[in-house]
């Protein structure tokens, strides 16, 4: 891997004297777990530093579990949008620029890379640190840093956030990418074994149709598992009511907020789901996945993880039931040897 550096105003302060450093990326979920690998290997630099972390407030579990984040700030500008008007949003603003305002920070590092990250630099004391204009899905953003570095944009999405966070604080990132999860979320305390798939996706593009999951959910039962089918909004919970009337042995859990749901994940034995956050949060546990891709999707942005791994995606766009079978069969192969 190679990468350039260029930096373009305020130079950074020596690497030897970083004590505070704050990370800004912000969504989405799967985005969020990319960054955890560059936290791990920022952390093994500077045992002593203390990490911040601006976050999308859903996704504020997520940052929460890494052991080496002191202190998450989570904003809403989705939530904030919708509510311009209102007196509460604008409270929660100045709030959140407050907090990021009162401290002095060594390094800012914006893996983001959009222009309202970028534009958010500007208000937090502390150089600032993000990709140059070639790196960048809005090159507008890089304008906005202190320094900033090239990054090919042909590595995975999680080679990025190590590469940038390295040059920004001085050092090569090395060897597999870490999440540090290990012992941060509990099991769920299960009698059976299960695995879980997850249908629910944000995109309808990325939906793989109701019937092949009844095929798979019907074949994994036959094998003794429970399946376990989550939701996360009223049209997803319907989608699981009529896939648990077709499968023998599915289980639709209560409603699960993000901050509980690795519990559940990280008890499966697998995990079937399409291109959806909760799939990467899979993959960064350890557990076996198999990712059916039913848009096109780039390969920067895949799962990645330290568990067992199958991404099936058909040349219609619309995987069949016999490939994500062979999938799941060639993982189950894997555990059982």
């Amino acid at each position: 891997m190679r990468t350039r550096r260029r930096i373009q105003g305020e130079t950074a302060p020596h690497v030897g004297c970083m004590t505070e450093i704050l990370f800004i990326k912000t969504s989405s979920m799967g985005d969020v777990l990319h960054h955890l690998p560059a936290v791990t290997d920022a952390r093994r630099r500077f045992p002593n530093a203390r990490f911040s972390w601006v976050v999308d407030e859903l996704y504020a579990p997520i940052a929460s579990l890494h052991p080496a984040i002191d202190e998450v700030v989570p904003i809403a500008v989705r939530r904030w949008r919708k509510r311009l008007l209102e007196l509460p949003t604008w409270n929660e603003v100045r709030d959140a620029t407050s907090k990021l305002r009162s401290r002095h920070y060594d390094a800012v590092i914006d893996t983001q890379g959009l222009v309202r990250t970028a534009l958010m630099t500007k208000l937090i004391h502390g150089a600032s640190h993000g990709y140059d204009a070639d790196s960048i899905r809005e090159p507008f953003a890089s304008r906005f840093y202190d320094n900033s570095y090239t990054v090919s944009r042909d590595l995975h999405a999680i080679a990025r956030n190590r590469a940038l966070t390295g040059l920004a604080l001085g050092y090569e990132p090395e060897g597999a990418p870490d999440y540090s999860l290990n012992g941060r979320v509990a099991n769920r305390d299960a009698r059976t074994p299960y695995a879980i798939l997850l249908h629910a996706t944000s995109r309808t593009d990325k939906e793989w149709p109701e019937d092949r999951w009844i095929e798979i959910g019907k074949r994994l039962a036959a094998g003794g598992v429970e399946i376990l089918l989550p939701w996360g909004n009223d049209a997803e919970h319907e989608r699981s009511k009529r896939l648990a009337a077709e499968i023998p042995n599915a289980q639709i859990p209560a409603f699960t907020p993000i901050a509980e749901i690795g519990g559940m994940i990280a008890g499966a034995q697998l995990v079937v789901g399409v291109d959806t956050g909760l799939l990467h949060l899979a993959a960064a546990l350890g557990i076996p996945i198999v990712g059916i891709y039913a848009a096109a999707r780039s390969q920067m942005t895949t799962p990645q993880g330290p568990g067992a791994i199958e991404i099936v995606a058909g040349p219609d766009g619309i995987p069949s039931t016999l490939d994500v079978q062979a999938a799941v069969d060639r993982i189950s192969e894997g555990r059982a040897a």
